[in-house]
């Protein structure tokens, strides 16, 4: 791989895991009352077509970190629009 894909996959590793400890957080607790639900519905609308434009340009960075933060992203839009 070359440096500036290491780059991008280094970022997307960065920004995709500080979804983890709030995903887990939910999760565990059923709890999203301090969490916007049209903040996790455009967040997750901008990750689905960030995820989309990264497969149209074959870009392994933006589809490997958009899929994964979409998944956490989701996870917690289920709990918000589950629990409240």
């Amino acid at each position: 791989m070359n440096p500036v894909t290491l780059i991008g996959l280094a970022a997307a590793f960065c920004t995709t895991i500080a979804y983890l400890p709030q995903a887990i957080r939910t999760w565990r607790t059923r709890s999203t009352k301090d969490l916007s639900l049209p903040m996790l519905v455009v967040l997750s609308t901008g990750l689905l077509l960030w995820l989309i434009y990264g497969a149209i340009i074959r870009d392994v960075p933006l589809i490997a970190a958009n899929s994964v933060t979409l998944v956490l992203a989701c996870t917690i839009l289920y709990f918000k629009l589950r629990h409240g």
